[in-house]
């Protein structure tokens, strides 16, 4: 078994750093947050008292954090590349924009560590149950020096590319995430003001040509999934912020592409208006609140 650093325990990363420590790996552990770090401790990891400090001395080193200026700070200005012990494997599964992800290869090149982005599809629900699927962008060598360490995480473990690949691949994910839910809320929104039950609607549309992943296990219409967030109040499993700040990495990847995404244009604009009323802190699932603000 590894000895790992793992700095950011947020929703997902407290449940992915448990994962780890149920795997038999020994884990360093980091946040801003005592709360979250006192919650992995209490699985067997040893409390850092700083970022440094958790990349040093260890084999391995994972970062989950929320955006591409965090990771910059905590890789640079917080000494985490500094510190580190040599060896060290990089992973960062934050989701973040190409540009950072390409600079912190470079970085990490530059000062002798081999460097992986990996950054994660599965939700919180994933995350808990040891099921995501890591995206990963890196050289074959550092994929499978990583891979033992994601296994103890994710079912699916993909190598998409060199530097910056995973972001590529993840980004991708998300915006189509994002237009689907969309379409599933206006689409449950409409049949039900024309007069169509609404678990009438699922079991037609799960069992047709428009089903979906998200269409079948978060829907977003309250009461067709006894397990979904829109049932539960709209409890955040992935924030409909972060959601937003996903389909902003895709426009800003678009224009670095020069292609078009008009319906990734069209989430985006939707997940910042519902941000703007007020409900960036619930689920994604609550999109449906932009077209039915009453929707119970």
């Amino acid at each position: 078994m590894s000895t790992i650093g793992f700095i950011g325990l947020g929703n997902m990363g407290a449940h992915m750093a448990r994962n780890l420590i149920k795997a038999g790996h020994s884990l360093k552990v980091f946040d801003l947050n005592e709360e979250a770090v006192r919650y992995v401790a209490q699985s067997g990891a040893t409390a850092a008292e700083t970022a440094a400090d958790a990349a040093t001395n260890v084999e391995y080193l994972v970062t989950m954090l929320p955006v591409g200026a965090n990771v910059r700070s905590v890789f640079i200005d917080a000494g985490v590349i500094a510190a580190a012990s040599s060896g060290t494997v990089m992973i960062d599964s934050s989701t973040i924009d190409i540009e950072t992800a390409r600079a912190m290869h470079e970085a990490a090149k530059e000062a002798g560590f081999p460097f992986l982005d990996a950054p994660v599809s599965g939700g919180v629900m994933g995350a808990e149950a040891g099921t995501l699927t890591f995206m990963c962008g890196g050289d074959a060598a550092t994929f499978a020096k990583a891979r033992p360490i994601l296994e103890g995480m994710g079912k699916n473990i993909v190598l998409c590319g060199g530097a910056g690949q995973g972001q590529v691949t993840k980004i991708c994910n998300n915006m189509v995430a994002g237009i689907n839910m969309l379409a599933v809320a206006e689409a449950f929104v409409m049949g039900e003001a024309l007069g169509v039950d609404r678990k009438t609607l699922y079991n037609v549309l799960s069992t047709s040509t428009a089903n979906s992943f998200l269409l079948e296990n978060v829907n977003p219409m309250p009461g067709v999934l006894p397990n979904s967030s829109s049932t539960n109040g709209f409890k955040p499993g992935f924030a409909a912020k972060l959601m937003l700040k996903d389909l902003r990495l895709s426009q800003m990847a678009s224009q670095t592409a020069g292609t078009a995404t008009p319906l990734g244009a069209a989430a985006t604009a939707a997940y910042s208006m519902l941000i703007s009323q007020g409900d960036g802190d619930l689920d994604m699932t609550a999109i449906i609140k932009l077209i039915k603000p009453d929707i119970s």
